[in-house]
């Protein structure tokens, strides 16, 4: 079917509908174009969301769950789905947009040529038809004209009384008009002829070629939407495997939570390692037929039991001086933080083996590295055109050190760790607050004749941690305590009494206990609740409420500490009692050992 001889009629329609037609496609471009600014607000709001639910820096820790991870991983996914949806976006953009602009321009300006032609061959016809008419119109005029001068001259040849001069001159216009009748006839007859045979071609030749041309636009123009609506949906088909992956990543990472997994780490997050508190034990009263001394009993065994646990933290201090020794912040120095002892035991020993672990790496590091550079420094030997060997030397004299520091660093984590893992599987329990490797806390100097802490005396003692050796005592590896009984750190000198209501039981003698220190015998006056091991040598302040110890020495527990930093400890040979620091020792509870 051809628009040429289906619509030869119809050429103002045709041009009203390939306009619209070309409006259609325009339309098109348009909806297309709002796609893609859909897909790409799209993209960007996903990635925006997945950066809002990024965890933070300081939620690093909570992010170890498997349902946290496989949430992290469907962050990703749903990021890389948003990138997909911005190649689509791209890709319409590219392929479909820009050329449905530039088809849409192209298509407007082959129309207007076909249009100009379609008028042009319509000017040519109406022009011939033009002529046609005046032609017939002439040849009416003449024709009249020439009837009426036959009229006149039969009219006149009959009238007897004219002359025969007029006679003729009558005859003479009837020739004369009708040659100019015939000659009318003729050329409106031509034009006749001349007119049709241009309406014929335009009719059969040139207008159907005009509509032909404008029906090949119209079909170019709906092929090409087809094709672009078949791109769009291309660019979105090529996409979806990687769609696909990204889907398939999140099934995967919600199938790799395991909840079994995620509460044994809760677990191995927070257990302290510390027991259970035991019963509280019944106390008389003072009007109770049996004494205190009849009948032992242990006034803070549960006390200590607690420590670690969710009531242990309401566990009430004890006031006055002694408490400075239950203060994080004045009680906390660098070693504390290095070898983790203000951790509970099992998140203590976690530490450690990350620790120790980290150290092996820079330590097989710069192994590597002092390793290269002594090949090097071979190499330089063996050929000197290549290097200068002492350029070498300066490298490994600071890797040497490097190293010999991160060995010694090494050292001193696997010896904390071993001692960890031995207190975790032997039945002892370090004290929380317990050090076990290089020096003591830093602890405040007291004043004994006002009663009140000396603010300057504090400020110093805690600002400059002396190391191994300083703060009360000296380490069980080695290092004297100061002349006179007075450590370097402030902790020695004159301590404030002990809180009211503490037995006091001072003997003058003195022995450093041993492994049969264990064998303990039980007083009635007050029962042992375990025993301890001092790790750091005390001084006595001399009042008779603390009492000296030597570095590794075993004594009695009688009571625990409850918060204010001091725990009562007796020797089992002399049964001498007073106050000691409770970092300076490690606790081990009768209660704790059987749990073991």
């Amino acid at each position: 079917m051809n628009w040429g001889t289906e619509l030869w009629d119809q050429y103002d329609n045709l041009a009203a509908h390939t306009h619209k037609g070309i409006e259609f496609l325009d339309k098109y471009g348009n909806f297309v174009k709002e796609r893609c600014a859909i897909e790409l607000e799209y993209a960007a709001k996903l990635r925006r969301l997945v950066k809002n639910y990024q965890p933070k820096r300081k939620e690093e820790d909570e992010y170890q769950y498997t349902s946290c991870k496989a949430f992290r991983q469907l962050l990703q996914e749903l990021g890389d789905f948003a990138g997909q949806r911005e190649v689509v976006a791209e890709n319409l953009q590219s392929n479909v947009v820009r050329e449905l602009h530039l088809l849409a321009k192209e298509l407007r300006e082959e129309r207007k040529q076909h249009l100009n032609e379609g008028a042009k061959q319509m000017a040519v016809l109406n022009s011939a038809i033009g002529a046609l008419e005046r032609a017939r119109r002439a040849y009416e005029r003449s024709a009249r004209e020439s009837e009426r001068a036959l009229e006149a001259f039969q009219k006149a040849d009959a009238d007897f009384n004219l002359s025969r001069a007029e006679v003729e001159k009558q005859k003479a216009n009837m020739k004369l008009r009708s040659q100019a009748c015939e000659d009318a006839k003729q050329e409106y007859s031509d034009q006749l002829r001349k007119t049709n045979e241009a309406q014929r071609q335009h009719y059969e030749q040139r207008l159907p070629y005009v509509f032909k041309q404008l029906q090949d636009l119209d079909e170019k123009r709906i092929k090409n939407i087809k094709n672009f609506m078949l791109s769009s949906v291309d660019v979105e088909r090529k996409v979806f495997p990687i769609i696909l992956q990204c889907l398939n990543g999140m099934e995967q990472a919600a199938n790799s939570i395991n909840e079994k997994e995620d509460t044994q780490l809760v677990i191995e997050r927070y257990k302290s390692g510390f027991v259970p508190p035991e019963d509280f034990q019944f106390e008389m009263t003072a009007g109770a037929d049996m004494t205190d001394a009849a009948v032992p009993h242990h006034p803070h065994n549960h006390l200590t039991a607690a420590r670690g646990t969710v009531s242990g933290n309401k566990i009430k201090k004890r006031g006055g001086l002694l408490s400075i020794f239950s203060s994080n912040k004045n009680n906390m120095s660098m070693d504390g933080k290095e070898d983790y002892s203000d951790l509970p035991p099992n998140q203590k020993k976690k530490k450690l083996q990350a620790k120790v672990l980290e150290l092996s790496k820079q330590v097989s590091q710069e192994q590597a590295a002092m390793e290269g550079l002594m090949k090097m420094k071979g190499v330089y030997e063996t050929n000197p055109t290549l290097g200068d060997p002492m350029t070498v030397e300066g490298q490994l004299n600071e890797c040497c050190d490097k190293l010999k520091k991160l060995r010694a660093q090494l050292r001193k984590y696997e010896e904390l760790l071993a001692e960890a893992n031995n207190q975790s599987s032997a039945p002892t329990t370090l004290h929380p607050a317990a050090r076990t490797n290089g020096a003591p806390p830093q602890a405040t100097s007291i004043g004994s004749n006002s009663g009140s802490l000396s603010r300057s005396a504090s400020e110093s003692s805690v600002s400059t941690g002396t190391g191994a050796g300083a703060g009360g005592g000296s380490t069980c590896g080695g290092g004297g305590r100061a002349a006179g009984g007075s450590p370097e750190s402030g902790l020695g000198g004159d301590l404030a009494a002990p809180p009211a209501g503490r037995r006091e039981d001072p003997d003058t003698e003195q022995d450093h206990g041993h492994e049969s220190d264990l064998d303990y015998s039980y007083e009635l006056d007050l029962q042992p609740l375990g025993y301890c091991k001092a790790l750091y040598a005390f001084e006595a302040n001399g009042t008779g409420s603390t009492m000296r110890m030597e570095c590794g020495e075993k004594l009695l527990v009688l009571e625990t500490d409850a918060g204010d930093g001091w725990t009562r400890v007796r020797r089992h040979h002399t049964r001498e009692e007073g106050f000691v620091p409770t970092t300076y020792i490690a606790t081990t509870l009768y209660s704790d050992a059987h749990a073991h």
